[in-house]
């Protein structure tokens, strides 16, 4: 079935007020939708995206045969049906796939603003967004779903803006992120800022797009082991040699290592590495209480039927990081939520591997 897929950029003029009292401006956002939108626009769903996600969230390019990031999830009588639902999936500020970013142009001259781009936040991306939906005339939607990163900003919805959404669907998020998975990042950054090729910033982008970067490379294997678990390598790798590689070469490998090495690098010649330094920034950084006394005080202002999704081997944010939410809602008084665990091995990246798993529970939270 068509997804009827829609790619535009929107262009703003206004100043974007960033929460560090920094200023963006013009910016930039670029977005896909899928489905057809109802008449009195309640059919809205908006997807948010992780890390290295972008707009791109569903359905295959004509020129292209890669389909988007969650396509197994939305579509045709899929958990986020586009039947039913009109789905919205924007890029973040900060990234590399046509909203504004570090190596966007800065006004009023054309040259890359690369470190003078200011530090952004989750909660600017979510303002950023409200912002667009506002441009669209879309002041209020059936719900917000989103998976790491996007679990963090559908978290930042329901605080920020609590009569913008009717649902909530977070998964394999946290509320504020933990040492473990700032370790695991500044890996990456200390990997990219030390790489010769890098140039401090000032590398061609082209260049890049066409040789890579070793030292994203290497933080992105980092990257990689922390979105996975023991027992998920264990069952897809196990302690396979590659065939073509002697047992005692010195740099033989194993099926693991080559996995590793094939995702890092071709990775860093798709994605901009100021833009991984400047987004895993914002995930470092995130804090749902900041800005309140507590996470409870935080949570009070959450108006939304909120669903928390946890998965059991999430090494990243582990599940019982969810649970704290959960608990937190209960001792508030809240009783508008839900919490599930899902049960998986697979590790952080179940929220877009083991869909069957959890997509009944979506699509009766959507639908009910």
């Amino acid at each position: 079935m068509n997804l009827n897929i829609q790619t535009y950029t929107e262009h703003f003029t206004n100043p974007l007020y960033l929460e560090s009292g920094r200023i963006l401006e013009p910016y930039d956002i670029t977005y896909e939708t899928y489905g057809t939108l109802n008449e009195d626009k309640s059919n809205v769903v908006v997807v948010c995206h992780a890390l290295t996600g972008s707009h791109h969230a569903a359905g295959v390019y004509e020129d292209e045969n890669k389909a988007g990031w969650w396509d197994g999830f939305i579509g045709s009588g899929k958990a986020i049906d586009t039947d039913r639902y009109f789905v919205i999936c924007s890029n973040v500020i900060g990234s590399c796939f046509g909203s504004t970013g570090p190596m966007s142009p800065q006004l009023p001259h054309h040259e890359p603003y690369r470190y003078k781009f200011p530090v952004v936040s989750i909660k600017d991306m979510v303002k950023a967004q409200r912002i667009l939906f506002d441009r669209l005339d879309i002041h209020r939607v059936h719900a917000i779903v989103g998976g790491s990163m996007g679990g963090m900003q559908a978290l930042q919805f329901s605080i920020h803006y609590p009569n913008f959404a009717n649902k909530i669907i977070s998964m394999a998020a946290t509320h504020a992120t933990q040492p473990w998975a700032i370790a695991f990042n500044k890996v990456a950054q200390e990997s990219i800022l030390k790489d010769p090729d890098f140039k401090q910033g000032y590398y061609d982008p082209e260049i890049i797009k066409e040789q890579g970067l070793s030292g994203m490379a290497v933080g992105r294997m980092a990257g990689h082991i922390s979105f996975l678990s023991h027992e998920s390598m264990r069952e897809k790798f196990g302690r396979d040699y590659k065939l073509t590689d002697g047992l005692y070469e010195l740099f033989g490998k194993f099926q693991i290592e080559s996995y590793l090495e094939y995702n890092g690098y071709n990775f860093t010649k798709w994605f901009d590495p100021l833009a991984y330094l400047y987004i895993t920034k914002a995930i470092n950084i995130y804090d749902l209480s900041r800005g309140f006394d507590s996470l409870g005080e935080a949570l009070k202002r959450i108006t939304a039927e909120l669903h928390l999704i946890s998965f059991k081997n999430d090494l990243l944010f582990r599940n019982f990081e969810m649970k704290e939410i959960a608990d937190e809602l209960a001792s508030i008084g809240k009783s508008n939520y839900s919490y599930i665990d899902v049960q998986s091995d697979y590790g952080h990246d179940a929220f877009l591997v083991e869909l069957e798993k959890f997509e009944k529970y979506v699509k009766d939270a959507l639908d009910g």
